[in-house]
């Protein structure tokens, strides 16, 4: 190892996982150096970085090398006046987004007499969209594909609550569905309202230890490296009965890569 020049050993560092660089930097002083050094990490980070980072709500982040710029934005952090949140995950380095409610369109969403917005506890945004009553229900989400890592498969949650006085959510199932230019995923989930006293939601989404928020899972797409820029477009949506229905929570979509 020690015929290996510094900068070529960091080189080699750089095309492998933030994961693998941290387990070499435990064998020894003089590794620890080149694996901490900013050419590995800016690999690492992704690569509109810069342009992320002015976006922060908040102060400016102080960091001193790139690796501490790193583990900064591997915590959750607010962006586009608070409406977005950003982070990275750890192992791997991928971009994770959430949008929160107000960066949705929620049909009749505002209209005061269909739905209502505040503060709900627990919620990762100022303000979450509560439906008081409908019968057409229909939440959409988009995204840029370029803001997110490529060649890489995501999965497209939407973050909700059920409150007590929830009603009509599961006498009809409701649609949930992803499309990407050409690709599009399509399939059916119910909402219970019970939920969130079995812990039980339906077979695509599972329900946290988060403040009893729970997430439906949307679908999943692939990331393909592409000259043409292209939308996710992500939708949840149940128009087919006519009855009432309300107690649903809408706190945002999140975008997680596969592990």
């Amino acid at each position: 190892m020690e015929l290996v020049p510094e900068d070529c050993f960091a080189h080699i560092l750089s095309f492998t996982s933030p994961i693998d660089v941290c387990r070499v930097s435990l064998i020894s002083s003089a590794l620890q150096s080149m694996a901490d050094s900013d050419h590995v990490w800016e690999k690492f980070l992704p690569h509109n970085y810069q342009q992320i980072v002015s976006r922060l709500v908040g102060p400016p982040l102080s960091f001193s090398s790139k690796k501490e710029l790193f583990v900064t934005l591997c915590k959750p952090l607010l962006i586009d006046d608070g409406n977005k949140m950003f982070w990275i995950e750890k192992r791997r380095g991928k971009i994770c987004y959430m949008l929160g409610a107000r960066e949705l369109s929620i049909t009749f969403g505002n209209t005061s007499l269909y739905w209502s917005w505040k503060h709900v506890e627990g919620s990762k945004f100022a303000e979450a969209a509560e439906l008081r009553t409908i019968w057409w229900l229909e939440i959409k989400g988009t995204i840029n594909i370029e803001m997110l890592s490529p060649k890489t498969t995501y999965k497209a949650y939407l973050k909700v609550k059920i409150a007590y006085r929830a009603y009509g959510l599961d006498l009809l199932p409701s649609e949930v569905s992803i499309e990407v230019g050409d690709f599009k995923s399509c399939e059916k989930v119910y909402i219970h309202s019970h939920c969130k006293r079995n812990g039980k939601f339906s077979s695509h989404c599972k329900c946290e230890c988060d403040e009893e928020w729970l997430e439906i899972e949307l679908g999943s797409f692939y990331t393909e490296s592409s000259v043409k820029v292209e939308e996710v477009r992500m939708c949840l949506k149940e128009v087919e009965g006519v009855h009432l229905k309300g107690g649903l929570i809408i706190d945002g979509i999140e975008l997680r890569p596969v592990c």
